[in-house]
């Protein structure tokens, strides 16, 4: 493993095109959620300039019988959520406004060849959602137990939505991207040597004092998340590297559910299945699958067993079993691999890594979901049965089964 290097990882901020259609899926996941825990939710959304189309299988009593027809009041509640949710991120432009965009709802039920394979019967336990692979990592990079460059990437994001929605940088509009490289020095951290932010903006920032005063306002947004080592008068900074950033978000380009998988994963520094997490229930394992190998991934760096590991799972469609775990501390841990992946199979509240073992550990069958869809599903703080895959309440287990 090289221990000196340059790294780099980028974030997209919750008014990008693809980030709206996410949290537009996983608002839906919530409503149908919360009408019913079991629901089957696979909802895709396209988004583009003054149009949202939702489109996708879906299944749940209080929202769809199996000949289609919806619930009483449910395609309103579909469309308030959505025009909620592009609310609340802020468009109100003309080429993209919550209340003048055009809506069209194409969720049907879902397939009965799919629900066969996931449904538990007779003897049969409930099967993976799909077939699949999907990891789990975690380091010691950061408190968060996140690579650092996503995790800034990420935190520079946030703070800038953050003082758009409080009106204290008014020139911000919600559309932004950012990227940060680090330089990597015995595997630590120890300077960036680029950071990257494109933002949308109102009108006139772009020249002048104005764009004077949005770089400033960028700068010290990233004096304020980067530890003062990391920066110096050798980091570069590109900052609206192209001119105008007028026109953004959907209006500015398409978005799609799904497309922003290393955005909401590790940033490019762990392998990733390939499966998308927003608007999926969570039998899908391409979504609790991943969110159980970064649980197990934290737990790990967190009970001092490695200071880096990334964990595998592998499913078949309508089979609870997964077929393989794989565990690789990439020569940072304190025990052996298979140790740890023994030691992993023995905890029996984990409940064999079967999709309704994970549901039930994590507590999965909640509407827990559109928060997660802007800023990374992982790193994040966990709070009341929100992001329970970033607690690290398996440490003392993972001890014990190693002892």
């Amino acid at each position: 493993m090289r221990q000196n290097y340059l790294f780099t990882s980028e974030s997209v901020s919750e008014g990008h095109p693809d980030k709206v259609a996410d949290q537009i899926s996983d608002a839906i996941v919530d409503l149908f959620l919360s009408k019913d825990p079991e629901a089957r939710v696979a909802c895709e959304t396209l988004t583009t300039t003054q149009l949202v189309v939702l489109a996708g299988e879906i299944r749940g009593k209080g929202i769809m019988d199996e000949a289609g027809n919806w619930a009483p009041g449910v395609p309103e509640e579909i469309e308030q959520t959505v025009r909620a949710t592009v609310k609340r991120i802020g468009y109100e432009q003309d080429g993209f406004h919550w209340e003048t965009l055009k809506f069209y709802n194409n969720l049907h039920p879902q397939s009965a060849h799919i629900a066969q394979g996931v449904d538990s019967s007779g003897n049969k336990d409930e099967g993976a959602g799909d077939q699949g692979i999907m990891f789990g990592f975690a380091c010691d990079e950061t408190p968060d137990l996140m690579p650092a460059t996503l995790d800034y990437s990420h935190k520079i994001l946030e703070r800038m939505a953050a003082d758009r929605h409080a009106k204290t940088a008014p020139f911000l509009e919600p559309d932004a991207k950012s990227q940060v490289t680090l330089k990597f020095e015995d595997g630590k951290p120890v300077a960036a040597t680029a950071i990257v932010v494109s933002t949308q903006h109102a009108k006139g920032y772009d020249q002048g004092a104005q764009e004077a005063e949005l770089k400033a306002y960028v700068k010290q947004v990233v004096a304020d998340i980067l530890p003062a080592e990391l920066l110096s008068d050798a980091t570069e900074y590109h900052i609206n590297p192209t001119g105008t950033f007028e026109i953004g978000g959907p209006d500015g380009d398409a978005g799609l559910t799904g497309r922003k998988i290393i955005v909401d994963t590790y940033g490019g520094a762990a392998p990733h299945g390939g499966g998308a997490f927003s608007g999926k229930d969570p039998t899908k394992v391409d979504r609790s699958a991943a969110y159980i190998t970064r649980y197990l991934a934290k737990n790990i760096v967190a009970a001092g067993l490695a200071r880096r590991v990334t964990i595998q799972l592998a499913y078949a469609i309508g089979v609870s079993k997964p077929l393989s775990l794989y565990v690789d501390t990439h020569g940072t841990g304190t025990v052996a691999d298979d140790a740890i992946e023994a030691a992993i199979g023995s905890i029996e509240k984990l409940g064999g890594l079967t999709p309704r073992g994970i549901r039930t550990h994590l507590g999965l069958n909640k509407p827990i979901y559109a928060q997660t869809a802007a800023y990374g599903h992982f790193g994040r703080k966990a709070e009341g049965d929100s992001f329970p895959w970033e607690k690290t309440d398996l440490v003392d287990d993972l001890k014990a089964a190693l002892a």
